[in-house]
C-alpha cells in the first residue's frame, strides 16, 4: 500500500492486532499499521463510504456487475473525488461471502490463467493498488473515468440499508410478495439492482420519500400499517 501511495487500512476481525511479526514485516512501512483502524464488520469498515468495489476470483451471480481491475481502478479514483471509497478484500482461504458483497456497486477481478487464477491477499492487494496508482498518475489515459467534483456523491452503505428496510416494511404494507417459485429472493434482486443503479444520496432520499408518501396516504385511508389479506 504505502508503494502506491495508500494510507489507509481498515481489518475487519484480524486474529492479532497489533503483531509484531507484522510490524517486521512491514519494514518501513509501519505507518501504514499504526493508522489502521480495526473493526468487527464489513458494515462498519465501509459505513462512511461512496463507491464500494468487492474483489473476486470466482464466479457470481450474474447480477452483479463485473469490471476489469484496471476498469474498477479507474472508478475508484474517479468516485473517490466526491465521497470515500472502499476496496474489499476477503481472506486468503475463503474470499469473500455473498453477504459481503451486499453493498457493493461492483465486483472486480484480476486477469490470470483460467488453469491457475488464485492469487494470495498480498499480491492481489499490490496489483489493484498499482492499478490504481496508475489511473492517479494518468488521468488523461485511456478508460480512466472524469468525475465531476460537483456531484452528489453516492449513498452511504448505511443510507442504502435504511433504504432497504423502508422498502421492505411498505412492500409488505401493500402485501406486494415474491411470486417466484421460492418465494425468497424478491428483496436480494432489488438490492442488486439498486446498487448497479449506483444511488446518489439525493436519489435515495426521494425514494424514501415516495415510501412514506404511500406509507401515510395507506394511514389516510385507514389501511394501517398491516399487511392486507389477498382474496
Amino acid at each position: 500500500m504505502m508503494n502506491m501511495n495508500l494510507t489507509q487500512l481498515v481489518l475487519v476481525r484480524p486474529e492479532a492486532f497489533p503483531h509484531p511479526e507484522a510490524t517486521a514485516r512491514a519494514a518501513g512501512a509501519e505507518a501504514v499499521l499504526a493508522g489502521a483502524r480495526v473493526t468487527d464488520s464489513v458494515a462498519g469498515a465501509i459505513a462512511d463510504c461512496g463507491f464500494v468495489a468487492a474483489t473476486t476470483a470466482r464466479d457470481r451471480d450474474q447480477n452483479f456487475r463485473l469490471l476489469d481491475v484496471r476498469e474498477a481502478a479507474a472508478r475508484v479514483v474517479a468516485e473517490s473525488r466526491r465521497a470515500p471509497v472502499a476496496v474489499l478484500f476477503g481472506t486468503e482461504r475463503t474470499g469473500l461471502r455473498n453477504e459481503d458483497l451486499e453493498a457493493s456497486h461492483v465486483l472486480l477481478r484480476i486477469p490470470a490463467s483460467r488453469d491457475y487464477a488464485s492469487l494470495n491477499l498480498a499480491m492481489a492487494v499490490q496489483l489493484v493498488s498499482y492499478e490504481i496508482f496508475r489511473a492517479r498518475g494518468e488521468p488523461g489515459a485511456a478508460g480512466v473515468i472524469r468525475q465531476d467534483d460537483s456531484a452528489v456523491p453516492l449513498a452511504t452503505p448505511l443510507q442504502m440499508q435504511q433504504l432497504y428496510a423502508h422498502l421492505e416494511q411498505v412492500l409488505q404494507d401493500v402485501n406486494f410478495k415474491d411470486r417466484t417459485r421460492a418465494g425468497t429472493h424478491l428483496m436480494t434482486r432489488i438490492r442488486r439492482f439498486l446498487q448497479r443503479a449506483e444511488l446518489d444520496q439525493n436519489e435515495a432520499n426521494i425514494l424514501r420519500g415516495i415510501l412514506t408518501a404511500i406509507q401515510r396516504r395507506r394511514r389516510t385511508a385507514g389501511l394501517g400499517s398491516a399487511p392486507q389479506r389477498e382474496s
